[in-house]
């Protein structure tokens, strides 16, 4: 690794005065050491906080100006569908693995009830194997021979037979249409949670079921695309439907996303309402400015709603709008649920430049309903009858769908409608089960890979996999930032406040204290990390600190982007802005862990510089000091609880265990509280994992327990771990979970090196201290 000069900013502190406190008082010293770097003492708000998000800001930005220079270039329709089509395949692949369509699907009739002018059958589908669907689908009490077929795909909220939903049907069925409404995967009768459909779980609940998707390799847009698909099989198998004439009419509040993604890769759908996606949301300011062109968000935001933010959509190029435009020259509603600046709305006028390039503008229509997303009827037209009202005349030129006017309703008793009998209940086996199958066969192909190779050649692979899910992790290159000020002394230790940029926009804020040594020695040095930052981990672990400290041995505590002294605040749940800045570095192919892999792997970089520590000899400690859920906790807890179960904080386990994998002279390892296996997270549908702990595709490659068994034979020791719903993994089951990492170090001739859940091991100082020892 080449060497590298970090700029090193110490700021001032009042040093402790001579006799103060004798040598052997060590750890009282270090309690009583402001860690601070950048701000010194209590402050109301630290001056780094917004760093992660500013920085992620604007390598968004980046990716908008490139999308914006790309489209530059496309001035016809060959060039559009060179365009095209990469960006179709990259969107493709992004959703993840897709099984075989089915040959047959296997369709079960519940139940069947007449209306007035209408008849709904309540249907059970085998969308995925093992994988239920239901779907209420209605017909015309009259059926003719040829009928336009309808799918509703419906918002990120209440299930399939809510009363609005009962009013489109029966209105779009009673004026001759084929319309079928499924229910998400996790929504309604499919949903993976106990609590009552009176309050919005479903909609909370896609945050965890999006985290499964994404370990195991697939993304929660993929499978309700692919839901979407086998509802059109099922469509297109009812007698009379019409093929030419097959619409998806999406709600707003999440529909918009599925139903673009949907007909951008599915033929079938001849004519789509995408509402509220692929330009201007409800929550952008009206109206837009005038130079809307250039300033436009086209890439938007990261969000814990995953559907709303595809994963590495800003960095392939399918941008929302993209997604719209793909879809031409089929048949496209540009739907705004509220007020739209149609004059400056640059989305619009890219929309009408492709369809253009097909002499198909008719076929490109854009309706808007009134007032802002805040307030109610009458003022705002928050999908109510009065939206979808106004599409019936452009159903009616396009699809000569009657007009009926006004919407129709006559709401049926919610048990009509309910399609999971008792019996197909047993049957019935929810999403998370369905994932947690496939990302254990595809961790098990991935060992079955990795098995014929030697040490040296599994470590290279699961380099070039882990790289691959986490984005850039290579050491940053580091500029100069100031003048170095004098170094502190506790006691004989120095202490040194570093001011470390690993990459432009981003300051590690870094405390190296550095023992005594004998003339011609250098120390070695053990890095801690951890999510609560460098200042918790010498409050809590002021022992250890010193004892290492004594024993010749130099302590490096740095803060990662986003933790400690540039935390972006201490909120973690899925709405607070590091989930929003790590759901948003999907977009761009990168994640936050990725970017704190980069900036330990920079600061072990910087100490290979110094003349005053051995860099030849380091050791990685990932510590944590959130508390574990107890055994016996009930974790199914709602979102809307007003104290819920906590969640893991794995961080330092993780960059211990990525860092050794990518830095081979690291000497030991140490993970405490950290997480035993991704695949772990899968075992309920109740997650406590943060955000920015998610390695989409993890599964795929292997899992964490692999990654202990590359760092053999150097010393191991795990301890405290915690699965995927913060509960303390017991030593017995741990070390089943670790087998791979077992039969590595057994393979290598060292067993003893690897301490899993030790009951007579040495203090954790004491066993560094011996690892590191030359």
């Amino acid at each position: 690794m080449p060497r590298t000069t970090l700029a090193v900013l110490a700021l001032s502190v009042a040093v402790v005065p001579a006799g103060a406190a004798p040598p052997d008082n060590l750890a009282e010293q270090l309690r009583a050491l402001d860690p601070g770097v950048v701000v010194r003492g209590p402050v109301r708000q630290q001056p780094l906080a917004g760093m992660l998000a500013r920085e992620h800001a604007a390598r968004l930005r980046e990716a908008v100006v490139a999308d914006r220079a790309a489209w530059a270039e496309v001035r016809d329709r060959a060039g559009w569908e060179k365009f095209r089509e990469t960006r179709l395949r990259a969107l493709r692949a992004s959703l993840g693995t897709f099984p075989d369509p089915p040959k047959e699907l296997k369709v079960r009739v519940t139940g069947t009830h007449d209306g007035d002018g209408y008849r709904v059958e309540n249907l059970v589908v085998e969308g995925r194997p093992g994988l239920l669907m239901a779907a209420n689908v209605y017909r015309p009490a009259k059926p003719t021979a040829s009928m336009p077929g309808v799918l509703v795909v419906t918002s990120h909220q209440q299930p399939k037979h809510t009363a609005w939903r009962q009013d489109m049907a029966m209105t779009w069925a009673r004026a001759g249409c084929v319309v079928i409404v499924p229910d998400h995967v996790g929504h309604g009768e499919r949903k993976q949670h106990p609590f009552p459909e009176s309050h919005p779980h479903d909609y909370h609940f896609r945050f965890d079921a999006a985290i499964q998707f994404y370990l195991m390799g697939d993304s929660l847009m993929g499978w309700m695309v692919w839901d979407q698909m086998r509802a059109i099989d099922l469509l297109l198998k009812q007698p009379g439907v019409d093929p030419k004439r097959v619409l998806a009419v999406s709600e707003p509040a999440g529909g918009g996303d599925v139903a673009a993604v949907t007909a951008a890769l599915d033929p079938r759908i001849t004519a789509v309402v995408v509402n509220n996606f692929g330009g201007p949301q409800p929550e952008t300011p009206y109206p837009l400015p005038p130079d809307a062109e250039t300033s436009f968000d086209y890439a938007g935001f990261g969000s814990w709603e995953s559907t709303r933010n595809l994963r590495l959509s800003a960095r392939d190029g399918f941008l929302p709008w993209f997604v719209v435009a793909s879809i031409a020259p089929r048949r496209v509603v540009y739907y705004h649920e509220f007020y739209w600046d149609r004059e400056r709305d640059p989305v619009w006028k890219r929309l009408q430049k492709v369809w253009g390039f097909y002499g198909a503008s008719d076929d490109l229509a854009g309706i808007a309903g009134r007032g802002f997303v805040v307030g109610a009827e009458p003022l705002n037209t928050h999908w109510i009858a009065e939206s979808r009202e106004i599409l019936y005349p452009q159903f009616k030129k396009w699809f000569d769908i009657p007009n009926p006017g006004k919407e129709y309703s006559n709401r049926r008793p919610v048990e009509d409608l309910l399609c999971v009998t008792p019996e197909i209940a047993k049957e019935h086996r929810p999403a998370h089960e369905l994932a947690a199958r496939l990302g254990a066969e595809r961790t098990g192909r991935a060992r079955e890979s990795l098995a014929p190779m030697n040490a040296d050649e599994r470590r290279k692979q699961l380099r070039r996999d882990w790289s691959t899910m986490l984005g850039d992790v290579a050491p940053g290159k580091p500029s100069r930032n100031g003048d170095p000020l004098p170094a502190e002394m506790l006691g004989d230790v120095r202490v040194e406040r570093l001011h470390l940029t690993t990459e432009p926009g981003i300051v590690v804020p870094t405390l190296l204290l550095v023992p005594p040594t004998p003339k011609g020695k250098r120390p070695p040095v053990v890095v801690a990390v951890s999510q609560h930052g460098k200042a918790e981990v010498l409050k809590q672990r002021t022992t250890e600190v010193a004892s290492l400290l004594r024993a010749g041995v130099a302590v490096c505590l740095p803060d990662v982007r986003g933790t400690g002294e540039t935390a972006p605040g201490n909120d973690r749940d899925r709405r607070s802005s590091v989930t929003a800045t790590a759901a948003g570095e999907l977009m761009l192919g990168r994640t936050v862990l990725g970017g704190r892999v980069r900036d330990l792997r920079s600061v072990l970089a910087y100490l290979r510089t110094r003349a005053d520590v051995d860099a030849r000899r380091i050791a990685l400690w990932g510590d944590t000091f959130a508390p574990a859920n107890a055994a016996d906790a009930d974790l199914k807890v709602p979102y809307t609880a007003a104290k819920r179960p906590g969640q893991s904080e794995p961080l330092g386990g993780l960059l211990a265990l990525i860092g050794a994998l990518y830095e081979d002279d690291v000497r030991a390892v140490i993970a405490r509280g950290g997480l035993s296996d991704y695949q772990s997270v899968l075992d309920t549908p109740f997650t406590y994992l943060p955000f920015d702990a998610v390695v989409p595709g993890v599964l795929t490659t292997g899992d964490l327990p692999d990654l202990a068994a590359a760092i053999a034979p150097r010393p191991l020791r795990l301890e405290s771990l915690v699965d995927g719903t913060n509960r303390r993994v017991p030593a017995d089951r741990l070390t089943r979970t670790c087998a791979p990492a077992v039969a590595a170090y057994k393979a290598a001739g060292q067993p003893a090196r690897l301490l899993i859940e030790p009951k007579d091991a040495p203090p954790v100082a004491d066993w560094l201290t011996a690892a590191l020892r030359d």
